[in-house]
């Protein structure tokens, strides 16, 4: 099963890798940068796995860049608390 079938267990996914980059002394910024053009690229590349990968790929391909970098921020901060190590 891929990280990508189960929400819950994409959220975990994040969330090790923010901890991860967070540990290796990236900055917050760099972060939301990353998560920005990580989301561009699921959106164009990857196939939604469940409902809501599905709501924020027409979320995010609803927005402007600036909208898009919003909802990057969003996602580092919904997943700060997510991780296996948690």
């Amino acid at each position: 099963m891929s990280v990508l079938d189960n929400f819950e267990s994409w959220k975990d996914f994040l969330g090790d890798r923010l901890h991860q980059a967070e540990s290796q002394g990236m900055n917050q910024q760099a972060i939301t940068e990353l998560a920005y053009e990580i989301g561009g690229y699921l959106s164009n590349q990857v196939d939604a796995k469940n409902d809501q990968e599905a709501v924020l790929r027409e979320m995010w391909n609803a927005a402007n860049k600036e909208e898009q970098h919003a909802i990057a921020n969003i996602m580092v901060k919904l997943v700060q608390s997510e991780g296996t190590g948690r």
